[in-house]
Order: C-alpha cells, then structure tokens, then sequence
C-alpha cells in the first residue's frame, strides 16, 4: 500500500510539473544545470524502479503464497531475473538509441546511417510517449494496488464499487465486454490513483512552504 501510494505521488507530481505555471517556461537541458540535477533525476528514476520492481516480487510472492518453500524461492529468482533482462534490458536499449545512431550516421554510409539519423531523430518523440505512458502506468498501477489493498483491509466499498461497474459494461457491450470492463477497470484505478497522489503532492508541498517560512 505504501509503495502504491508512492507510485500515485510520483504520477501525480510528474502531472503538476505540467501544469502548474512555474513549470511552463522552456526547460533548461539536463547537462546545463548541473550535477547535482542530475544526479537528483537518476535518483528518483533508480528511487521509482526500485518500488516498481518490489511491488512486481511481492505480487508475485503473493501469487504463489500456498507453493512449498523452494518453490517459492526459485519462482521469485526467476521474477527477479526476467524483470533484469526484460524491464532493464529494454530500457538499457533506449537509453543507448541516440548512441547508437549517431555512431551509425558518423561512421557508415548508405542505408545505415540514414537508419542512424532516423534514429536520433526519433530519440525525442520516443522519450516523450514513453513518459507519458509512464505517468499513466503508475497512476494505473498505484491505483489498482491501493483499491485491492483498501477491500482486504476491511473498506471494501470503492472494489465492490468497480466491479458491479465492470459487470454492467461486461453486459453491455456483448463480444467485447471483457474488453471494456478491462478498461474501466483500468480508468477506476487510475482516477483513484490521482486522487490519491494529489493528496499526497498537495501535503507535501504544504509542507514544504511551511519550511520555506
């Protein structure tokens, strides 16, 4: 419930940065403002994945909770291991695109370093997408984490809530019911996920003003 919770503020935070007036000037490159930003950006992309991946092992560890001991462990290793190669591996593969196409357009000719340029062309849009999918995902995924923690504590309402809302779509759209009751689902999860994360974003920075005073 806590590292759900972190990922709402974390989805709600990257939204106000957005949208609130002090954000809206042209942001200044990484690399021009310093180290220390930079390592502030790492650690909260290391602090976020980090949450990421432990939420990931105890979903896991939960799923298979009636396994014998060893079989547990060895299912978790092996988690533990497609999450490294998977997850990491695709973003090690991103984060080097630029490289890797400026290397091509600088050191081939031809077809390669048009393949080169198009990449670093795309390094910019590709970023983009993948960070306001990332905003939603951990909206979506902070959400659903604290609307099935809130019914197994006992507060089931808000559960119950999307399911018979689930059901009613299920119903109504025939053949692709399942699919839109996934979604609504998903958007129940999400819109719980910035409520929640809004909160926590708003507390903080009241917070924060009073230690500024």
């Amino acid at each position: 419930m806590v590292g759900g919770a972190y990922l709402c503020y974390e989805g709600a935070e990257k939204l106000w940065e957005k949208i609130s007036p002090h954000h809206r000037d042209p942001p200044t490159p990484v690399g021009a403002q310093g180290p220390e930003y930079e390592n502030e950006l790492v650690g909260g992309a290391i602090r976020t994945d980090f949450i990421l991946s432990a939420e990931i092992m105890v979903i896991s560890l939960n799923e298979v909770a009636g396994e014998p001991f060893l079989s547990r462990a060895l299912i978790l290793v092996v988690v533990a291991l497609a999450i490294t190669a998977v997850v990491y591996g695709a973003v090690a593969l991103i984060v080097k695109m630029d490289d890797v196409g400026l290397r091509l357009a600088q050191e081939r000719d031809g077809a390669a370093a048009s393949l080169g340029r198009a990449l670093v062309r795309a390094m910019p849009v590709v970023l983009s997408v993948l960070a306001t999918v990332g905003v939603a995902a951990m909206l979506w995924v902070g959400g659903h984490i604290l609307l099935v923690g809130l019914d197994e504590l006992g507060l089931p309402w808000l559960y119950e809530t999307v399911h018979h809302l689930e059901e009613d779509v299920d119903r109504a759209l025939g053949a692709v019911g399942g699919v839109g009751a996934w979604l609504t689902n998903t958007a129940a999860s999400a819109a719980l996920g910035l409520a929640a994360g809004a909160i926590v974003v708003a507390v903080k920075h009241r917070l924060a003003g009073r230690a500024g005073d």
